[in-house]
């Protein structure tokens, strides 16, 4: 098989090389059908608990996403007769932004107070001009001691203010949606800074953290991958002293990359924040194969051997473990089919992809290139020695010593896995570079956080709501929610009920508190939402038939195990002091901090059951389940020993780098791979003793994993300087578990493999001795 393959190209090289750039072209021209995909939504599937719960929420009640200007004045304070202008002015042009349905600020807050026997409601700002102090003074009292405003609307100290515009998305086209109200509001912002000069505006809220996600992907693109080419082509070029090889091996990357992605678009896919960075994760595997014949054609034409019989030796020599290794990559990506976050799974198909395309073209087209262009390479002389040898000599006489010290820290530092914590925070999947993140951070320490929890509280009976019992345990509920230290804000109907009250009673403060009868709450429901103006009615709080109302609660910014803390405890409020009332909890805070958590433990059972399949695969090739066996060890190492270190380091184990097990886990096997393969070659095609076979598979193999493995390491290195931080996380841990691999399959695999085959010998020789002595002692025997 392996002769034939290159007895054809070898004689076709021309047309080899036609048939592939045809399919390639043919291919990726489905790439025009990809589209980008930006709404959080993404991450999660239909069947989502989460997202089911959030959906029928938002159908009970008004929609929920928005865009918050974050409004700064330059001399902290808010309550000044030009910025409650300025204010006034921008809420009413928020009004002018595709598809909102809503929008509140301090200067159109329904501030409602008694005159006589009447209920008055009204702007809290109706005019700015000819504004007195005492007018200031007053409308700063009523705002920062207004419930529904305080640390959501307005900072307790009034140097911050938000306007918050609620948009409902139609969702029929959401890659234009999206951008449309992101470039709608800027321009706001632009124009508000404008005229304002001594103003700040921060952009935050759901629908920009869409916009981030989109954002991010498209700056990685055009600034990550062709740094990734520029250090793929300087690394070839410099390490292997081949200007051939690093053209046809750039070659053989942009048709990996070019073919995958438009076979992505063929088959329906859309790019998503973690999807994107396939291409930098393709242009570094495909390298490997290519590197891998290189340095095996190097050798065989450093020996003598002509260019023709070199790449033919190095296809036969190359072909099964460059499959092997394929297959276990494309393997290990695919397990990530088990992560419950889509995204993730395309991420995982396409790259497995890519994989299985790049050892396609590295076998065809790739020797095919070799063949036509010119290659020259210096005949070594006798005797001498390179650094790979240098290195193989330092191991085996040192073997005594590396396999007691590499145990003993791989045991050390593995012992830190205990460190890291199942957590995600959202907000955090940005650096400090994306001005979401800017902005959301400076909510956190000037308003509220964007961890947002909404509760349904729900009665069955329409007018439910409005029963003394049912207020009053919303009431409860809504205090003992407020007097936890990381709620930030809470917003509920009956702080509306309790100032109506006051305000029918002639504006009485002891008054301030829920009406004792339904009749008496009904009445003051049903004034109060005909006077309110249009836009700004309670269908946010309450459902048609007011048989619930929804309470939102906003906390400080927290990892995701502590909102789900906080989440068990809501529900356990509710069993102990109202069971009598159903109650449903969502938001997409929950959604993402529960899909970190399940995505952990479908992906220790995909990376299971991937880390059985390539034991398998490994047990047929290597034609030997020992070494099959052996070959766990170190392929598990490097992920133990990553994770311990990043126990150290960081401690926070999330989406992003809950696909790392199953992501590294079919790279790091092919250094494996190629060593073992070496190794039994020359134990079993060279009769060579183990020391000989570590010497051969250095030989042959070690340049190439030193410089595949600083090649994936440098790529992946890359991938970490990606501003959407899931995508930086998974690419930093990704390459020091690489790294790792190399050094366990050069320090650790030669010693131990060395250790286990004295001992065969040991006890193969030991057998022998005793079945010598035996029939010794039969011979004997029958002498007598």
């Amino acid at each position: 098989m392996r002769d034939k393959l290159y007895g054809f190209v070898g004689k076709h090289p021309i047309w080899v090389i036609l048939v592939c750039i045809a399919f390639a072209f043919v291919a990726a021209s489905g790439a025009q059908k990809l589209v980008f995909k930006n709404d959080y939504r993404v991450f999660f599937s239909e069947e989502n608990p989460q997202l089911t719960a959030f959906e029928s929420m938002q159908k009970v009640y008004n929609k929920s996403d928005n865009v918050s200007f974050v409004v700064v004045p330059k001399d902290g304070n808010v309550f000044t007769a030009e910025h409650l202008a300025a204010l006034k002015s921008l809420t009413k042009q928020s009004w002018q932004v595709p598809y909102s349905t809503r929008v509140d600020s301090i200067t159109n807050f329904q501030y409602t107070y008694a005159e006589e026997d009447d209920m008055i409601v009204e702007d809290l700002v109706m005019k700015t001009k000819n504004l007195t102090q005492s007018d200031l003074d007053k409308i700063k009292q009523i705002a920062i001691n207004e419930p529904l405003l305080v640390n959501k609307i307005i900072s307790n100290s009034g140097h911050v203010s938000v306007v918050n515009v609620t948009v409902q998305l139609p969702g029929i086209d959401p890659i234009v949606e999206v951008p449309e109200v992101a470039t709608s509001v800027r321009a706001i912002k632009q124009k508000f800074i404008d005229e304002n000069p001594d103003t700040e505006i921060y952009l935050s809220g759901m629908v920009m953290m869409n916009t981030s996600f989109g954002e991010a992907s498209m700056s990685d693109g055009s600034t990550l991958i062709p740094l990734m080419f520029l250090v793929v082509i300087v690394t070839i070029g410099l390490l292997l002293r081949t200007i051939t090889g690093t053209v046809a091996t750039v070659l053989v990357i942009i048709m990996s990359i070019a073919t995958t992605m438009g076979l992505a678009g063929w088959l329906g896919f859309f790019l998503t924040g973690p999807s994107s960075s396939a291409p930098t994760m393709i242009m570094t595997l495909a390298v490997a194969d290519c590197i891998h014949i290189l340095t095996s054609m190097f050798y065989e034409m450093r020996h003598g051997a002509d260019k023709k019989t070199a790449i033919a030796k190095s296809i036969k020599l190359n072909l099964q473990p460059i499959f092997l290794t394929s297959i276990t990559t494309a393997v290990g990506f695919l397990s990530m089919n088990f992560s419950d976050s889509p995204p993730f799974r395309d991420l995982g198909n396409l790259v497995a992809i890519g994989v299985m395309l790049a050892f396609v073209f590295a076998v065809t087209i790739f020797p095919a290139l070799l063949t036509v262009l010119p290659i020259k390479v210096r005949v070594q002389k006798e005797g001498s020695k390179d650094s790979m040898t240098k290195l193989a000599n330092f191991v085996i006489n040192k073997r005594k010593l590396l396999l007691p010290v590499t145990s003993i820290l791989i045991i050390a530092a593995a012992a830190f896995i205990p460190n890291n914590e199942l957590n995600d925070d959202f907000v955090k999947y940005f650096d400090e570079r994306v001005p979401y993140r800017v902005a959301t951070d400076f909510m956190q320490d000037n308003l509220s956080g964007m961890m947002v929890v909404e509760i349904s509280v729900k009665t069955g009976i329409p007018s439910g709501i409005n029963n003394p019992k049912y207020l009053n345990t919303v009431s409860d509920f809504s205090d003992w929610l407020r007097s936890r230290p990381e709620t930030d804000h809470v917003n509920t109907i009956t702080d509306t009920l309790k100032r109506l009250n006051k305000n029918m009673h002639g504006d009485d403060p002891s008054w301030y508190k829920l009406p004792d009868s339904q009749e008496m709450s009904a009445q003051y429901l049903l004034l109060y939402e005909m006077s309110l103006p249009y836009g700004l009615d309670l269908n946010n709080q309450l459902d048609v038939d007011k048989s619930s109302s929804r309470i939102v609660a906003t906390f400080k910014n927290m990892t995701s195990s502590q909102l789900i803390d906080v989440e068990t405890d809501m529900n356990a409020w509710f069993k102990q002091n109202a069971p009598q009332y159903s109650v449903d909890l969502a938001s997409p805070s929950l959604m993402f901090a529960h899909i970190g958590q399940r995505n952990i433990v479908s992906m220790l059972i995909g990376t299971t059951f991937a880390l059985i399949l390539i034991s398998i695969l490994l047990g047929f090739a290597l034609k030997s389940w020992r070494y099959g066996a052996i070959s766990l060890l170190p392929n598990l190492v490097p992920a133990a020993v990553a994770f311990g270190v990043w126990g150290l380091y960081e401690g926070q184990v999330g989406l992003g780098l809950s696909v790392v097990i199953g992501m590294t886990l079919g790279i790091v096997v092919d250094d494996t791979v190629h060593f073992l393969s070496k190794y039994l070659h020359a134990k079993r095609e060279n009769n060579a003793d183990t020391k000989q076979a570590v010497h051969y598979a250095f030989g042959n193999v070690g340049r190439a994993l030193w410089v595949t493995t600083f090649v994936l390491v440098a790529g992946f290195t890359v991938l970490a300087q990606s501003s959407f931080k899931m995508n930086a996380d998974m690419g930093f841990l990704t390459a020091m578990t690489i790294f790792i691999a190399l050094v366990v399959d050069f320090l650790f695999l030669p010693p131990l493999l060395m250790a286990i085959d004295k001992s065969l010998t040991k006890k193969s020789k030991s057998k022998n001795t005793t079945g010598e002595d035996d029939n010794a002692n039969m011979v004997s025997a029958g002498q007598n």
